[in-house]
């Protein structure tokens, strides 16, 4: 059973081992954002890792290899334990004193922590999805809802929530698809196809097409299709990260790099996502990174002086 699954064998002794536990599993698992989010102040940072550390958590429960167990019943406890934690109750678990800490701190939408979850159990019974709309259904909570929980925490400007709100979300579904071109042939080894099944009919693509060692021309095109639309999610998010504190804006703009250069990777092997997995290259992320880092300092040290001077 995945390790991420049993919170008995590593529960969180402190709200500080909490939050360093979802700290790590942001290091492992989301290198590109985990980069971004060293551009946020350093209060933000763990309230972001909260987040993403709960997602992933859970997301483990339901797709690691390595969890033998029942899948539904780990799922259950995991959603009893999150309740029970944000009717503050003392839960030992290596995640949820932190991601409940930075729910109740921020005020976080308690529906979009139900959305996720829905998202979650729907993985556990759904591996095809007919048409984009459909999808577009399951991502809501997978992908859109991460987007809006983690609004609060990076802050919108003064009277602008609402105007962040749809950018946010944008931006989840923009980050999901692309990770969904990405893994199409690490999806398929778990029995899952997130790609529509309305899109391979249309360009002719069977799943025994998805399983071959390299792309044929017509799976090529149906990833162009895809890299297309994830492309028009990042148009409709860009606007958004100009509605951020100016604090926040070089980690999202980094982000929406580091995610945006993966679909460049994926056009660059002339869409083929099947020989290897796209990766941008340590070298450009880094450069990233580093083009933002003194627009990201400067927007602190602002941040720091207003109201104090």
């Amino acid at each position: 059973m995945s390790t991420l699954s049993t919170p008995s064998r590593a529960p969180a002794a402190t709200l500080t081992a909490g939050y360093e536990r979802c700290r790590r599993l942001h290091a492992s698992y989301g290198r590109s954002y985990y980069l971004a989010t060293r551009l946020l102040p350093a209060w933000k940072r763990p309230h972001v890792h909260a987040l993403y550390g709960f997602a992933r958590y859970a997301d483990e429960i339901v797709d690691s290899l390595a969890m033998t167990g029942d899948r539904a019943a780990a799922l259950e406890r995991l959603s009893s334990r999150l309740a029970a934690a944000l009717d503050g109750e003392r839960v030992h678990d290596p995640v949820l004193p932190a991601f409940t800490h930075t729910v109740r701190a921020f005020g976080i939408d308690q529906a979009d922590v139900r959305a996720f979850l829905a998202s979650m159990r729907a993985d556990l019974t759904v591996d095809r999805y007919a048409t984009y709309d459909d999808l577009l259904g399951y991502m809501e909570g997978s992908a859109a809802v991460i987007g809006t929980m983690m609004l609060p925490v990076l802050e919108a400007l003064p009277g602008e929530d609402a105007r962040a709100r749809e950018p946010a979300r944008q931006l989840g579904l923009a980050f999901q698809l692309t990770n969904f071109i990405r893994d199409v042939r690490e999806d398929l080894a778990r029995g899952r196809v997130y790609l529509p099944l309305s899109d391979l009919e249309k360009f002719g693509v069977t799943e025994a097409d998805l399983a071959a060692p390299y792309a044929t021309p017509a799976v090529r095109e149906l990833v162009a299709y895809e890299c297309d639309r994830a492309r028009d999610h990042y148009r409709r998010a860009r606007d958004g990260i100009a509605l951020l504190a100016p604090s926040s804006r070089p980690c999202i703009t980094a982000a929406y790099e580091l995610y945006g250069g993966i679909l460049d990777e994926v056009e660059a092997a002339g869409h083929d996502v099947l020989v290897r997995r796209a990766a941008v290259p340590r070298r450009r992320r880094l450069a990233i990174f580093v083009r933002h880092l003194l627009a990201a300092r400067a927007a602190v040290r602002a941040e720091r002086r207003v109201g104090v001077a």
